[in-house]
């Protein structure tokens, strides 16, 4: 079942960022031709802090086009929206959102296969990013979020190339339905112990087991407002 078409792939090195002693490869720019892909993504890419970006259930970040238009109309009509790139993603389409894309999704893209591992969870580099305090809670609020793929089977992809669907495991998981449990009905047990049967990173089975074996949410401060800046 074809899904769609890559338009743009991108790739970024990390290198210092806004604050003290933080790094980040965000500022992500377009490739040309064939860009190979590995278990940890595509090859030239690189993460700035390992430690919350990147590896095997973050390795490829995919991000609507058809997003930008909400951020033109929120943000106004910057430079750094009039193109892909601007919230550090590798891969740009036209048609596929959270919507009709669903937790466990397997594509094939050029030679490569590729598992949907979960959704993004926006933090603070987005607001220096886009040099607008709250930039990242705007993302989490309207759940524009994107999504990230594990690799499967490493091969090569290029700008153009279709992404096919080959399995859908969890039809009744479109990802806007797990942005609506992570984000805003937060304690709904029965939806929290139906994710917990999916295969989620380690990071979201913490997540999940806390909320359900505590009925409260964790806290996303850090994540939001990141270090202090040194202004």
């Amino acid at each position: 079942m074809l899904l769609g078409k890559i338009q743009t792939i991108m790739t970024g090195t990390a290198v210092p960022f806004t604050r003290p002693e933080t790094f980040s490869g965000i500022d992500k720019r377009p490739r040309t031709g064939a860009v190979r892909v590995g278990f940890e993504g595509l090859e030239g890419d690189e993460q700035g802090d390992r430690r919350v970006h990147g590896g095997p259930d973050k390795a490829i970040h995919h991000y609507p086009y058809e997003h930008y238009h909400h951020w033109r109309q929120t943000f106004g009509n910057r430079p750094l929206l009039s193109a892909p790139g601007a919230f550090g993603e590798n891969l740009s389409t036209v048609g596929l959102t959270e919507e009709n894309i669903c937790m466990g999704d397997i594509l094939s893209c050029g030679t490569t296969v590729l598992e949907v591992s979960q959704t993004r969870q926006p933090c603070w580099k987005l607001d220096d990013r886009l040099g607008t305090k709250g930039a990242a809670l705007e993302m989490q609020r309207s759940g524009k979020v994107g999504w990230y793929y594990r690799v499967l089977e490493p091969g090569v992809i290029e700008a153009g190339a279709t992404l096919n669907l080959l399995v859908r495991p969890h039809p009744e998981w479109p990802l806007r339905s797990v942005l609506q449990l992570l984000y805003i009905n937060t304690l709904d047990l029965d939806a929290l112990v139906r994710l917990q049967s999916l295969r989620l990173p380690p990071s979201w089975e913490k997540i999940v087991a806390n909320r359900i074996s505590t009925s409260t949410v964790e806290s996303w401060a850090k994540r939001l407002g990141g270090p202090e800046s040194s202004s």
